[in-house]
């Protein structure tokens, strides 16, 4: 029997009344402003709510100056090491076959599954005075538990999938095809990689370390745990947070809050600068049609 091709809808059924259209707009911008917006709202009324001068003056506080630097600092040493462990991890899924492939993606997206409290626990046990290397470490003088080495730890435990999981898909749709060109005209490994696939790759690399970068900064449950939250030490920003609206301190509270809100739209702002700029460019290296190996 024939096949008949099913033919078209009618205009008026392919295509949303403008009603429902405006409906749907409206229900998308109402959440948008309630959960994101609103939120957002107060946080700046808050630290502005005994005028500029005390939210400058909660900003100079020693403590929060301090905080604001271990948070740039985990996250300046966060981000280099994703960018290499999330592309070697890219790589090795995205380029070769071998066995435990499964288990390798598996253990890629375990921290989005596992709470940040028990990976800060964990490190706990592993590395704290009563830990399985607590014994050896005090031996040789070297604290991790308490300290920047645990906060750089956790943070890296919680933001690695965002490198790695960006560049997967990207890495498996572009293929071999350029880089097996490159080695037949005679270029090295290395050559290969700064020339050819660094290249191809640089806008899902950066959107990975964009929303890196985010996490980092604004990582509460595995720090709290390892941090030990030390004021001046190990008390990153939202960590001060906490502190200060716990001892009732609301307009220093709210004004960390403010600043540590600006970074992350920053981070929002340049994506999106990132995306209309070089619009051509991302459809180019994210076109469907690409050969694969």
């Amino acid at each position: 029997m024939a096949m008949h091709e099913a033919s078209p809808l009618p205009k008026d059924q392919r295509q949303d009344s403008p009603l429902v259209r405006r409906l749907l707009i409206a229900v998308v911008l109402a959440f948008l402003a309630l959960f994101l917006l609103a939120p957002l709202l107060v946080i700046v009324v808050e630290a502005l709510a005994r005028g500029a001068d005390a939210f400058w003056l909660a900003l100079q506080d020693a403590d929060v100056l301090a905080s604001i630097r271990l948070t740039l600092l985990v996250a300046a040493i966060v981000l280099p090491i994703n960018a290499v462990i999330g592309i070697a991890a890219a790589w090795a899924v995205a380029k070769y076959r071998f066995f435990g492939k499964s288990l390798l993606l598996t253990l890629i997206d375990l921290p989005f599954s596992v709470s940040p409290v028990i990976a800060g626990l964990i490190y706990v046990l592993l590395f704290g005075a009563q830990g399985m290397f607590g014994g050896w470490l005090q031996g040789h003088q070297i604290s991790i538990v308490f300290a920047l080495p645990a906060i750089v730890l956790a943070t890296l435990f919680v933001t690695f999938p965002f490198v790695a999981r960006e560049l997967i898909p990207h890495m498996q749709a572009l293929g071999n095809v350029d880089e097996e060109a490159a080695l037949t005209l005679g270029a090295t490994g290395w050559q290969t990689f700064v020339r050819v696939t660094l290249p191809n790759i640089k806008w899902s690399l950066l959107y990975g370390l964009l929303l890196c970068n985010a996490r980092a900064m604004g990582e509460f449950g595995a720090v709290a745990v390892v941090s030990g939250k030390i004021r001046g030490l190990t008390t990153t920003m939202p960590l001060a947070v906490e502190i200060l609206y716990n001892e009732y301190m609301s307009v220093a509270a709210f004004s960390v809050a403010a600043v540590l809100a600006t970074l992350a739209l920053v981070t929002l702002v340049v994506k999106s600068v990132l995306e209309w700029r070089y619009a051509d460019d991302l459809a180019a290296n994210h076109r469907p049609d690409r050969t694969r190996a």
